[in-house]
């Protein structure tokens, strides 16, 4: 299990996409076990089993993998819930992935983006701990410095890797060895024949120790026809508005949320807070932080996109209302009021002579 301050508050908990779970009900069920029963134990809503995109904290995605490998007598779990996913769970990542030129192209998205799926995780190139030339380390840390990873979790993640990039060249890539940070959950001839390599436990970190030619080649069935370089562009588009900068705080990333939602309903502050890997109460807090709130956001982005779709557009009230996320034409009339002190017609009529330029955010 991994060991956190029990002081820490259920905020502060670092969240992981669902996905992470795929595979977990159907490897249960096969083995006897009661996926619902052993998720509530463990604190998980029994729907993260079945969906893709719910946000649930490490801690009780951890803890259901420990506990379900306990009760079924199974050390081997994480290895065979591994065989049941694809690089498909990583969502938008798995585009950019899928679509990159080489080897080193798609685990340079991996580094990067990987905190889209899990801002816990990290998965890292390195200089060979054994210093053998040719060979380089992938790492893969599943919870912060400091924390004792758990061994369900991390020998899941680490087999999901090797088969991801075992699909990226289409077949055996050289693995030279795997070093785990404990000691084996099951047999160590279990862990070898999954991998087909030797596995090292006890060493410093996770990792695959793996050929540095590797990075060169280019994706198995993937060559420069077979990609689609506006998928990858998109993609990487989008994982670039989910990414912190030194610079940035969150609330220019939750203006960009805010921005992507309006016009499929009334964007909340869960939705948003999935959108960008973070628990919707820690959302609140770092935007509190910035001396801002949710609402405040939300109301600027329906500033924005109100004026311009009453001064660009003809679209009639009620559908602009609608895609502000509004009730009904008079919520729109009210909120025109008072941003602007004008009413919507007289927005678009002073904004097609030029007179409210100066109110554009």
């Amino acid at each position: 299990m991994i060991l956190r301050d029990k002081s820490l508050i259920l905020d502060d908990m670092s969240v992981i996409r669902s996905a992470g779970l795929r595979g977990f009900r159907d490897e249960v069920t096969t083995l006897g076990g009661d996926p619902d029963a052993l998720a509530r134990r463990a604190g998980l809503d029994p729907a993260a089993l079945d969906t893709d995109d719910l946000l649930v904290p490490d801690l009780a995605l951890a803890g259901v993998l420990e506990l379900a490998a306990a009760e079924l007598d199974r050390p081997d779990l994480g290895l065979r819930i591994a065989r049941r996913q694809d690089l498909s769970l990583l969502g938008p990542l798995a585009l950019a992935i899928e679509n990159s030129p080489t080897v080193a192209d798609a685990l340079a998205c991996s580094t990067r983006y990987l905190f889209v799926h899990a801002p816990a995780m990290r998965i890292t190139s390195v200089p060979d701990p054994d210093g053998v030339r040719g060979v380089e380390g992938l790492r893969l840390d599943v919870t912060p410095p400091g924390i004792v990873p758990p061994r369900q979790g991390t020998d899941l993640s680490l087999a999901s890797l090797h088969r991801n990039v075992r699909t990226l060249v289409g077949g055996a890539y050289g693995l030279r060895t795997v070093d785990l940070p404990y000691a084996p959950a099951a047999p160590a001839a279990v862990y070898e024949e999954f991998f087909g390599a030797r596995v090292r436990f006890g060493r410093p970190a996770a990792m695959l120790r793996l050929p540095s030619s590797l990075g060169a080649l280019p994706l198995t069935g993937r060559d420069e026809a077979g990609r689609d370089e506006t998928v990858r562009r998109l993609a990487l588009e989008f994982l670039d508005r989910q990414s912190p900068t030194q610079d940035d705080g969150v609330a220019p990333r939750v203006h960009g949320a805010v921005r992507q939602l309006l016009g499929t309903g009334t964007p909340e502050v869960a939705a948003v807070a999935r959108l960008l890997g973070l628990h919707a109460r820690t959302l609140q807090r770092r935007l509190a932080a910035e001396q801002t709130t949710f609402a405040a956001v939300l109301d600027a982005e329906r500033r924005r996109a109100a004026e311009g779709y009453l001064v660009d557009t003809d679209l009639p009230l009620s559908q602009v209302a609608g895609l502000l996320g509004l009730a009904e034409q008079a919520v729109l009339t009210r909120a025109c009021r008072r941003w602007f002190g004008l009413t919507p017609r007289e927005v678009r009529r002073a904004g097609r002579s030029r007179t409210v330029a100066a109110g554009r955010l």
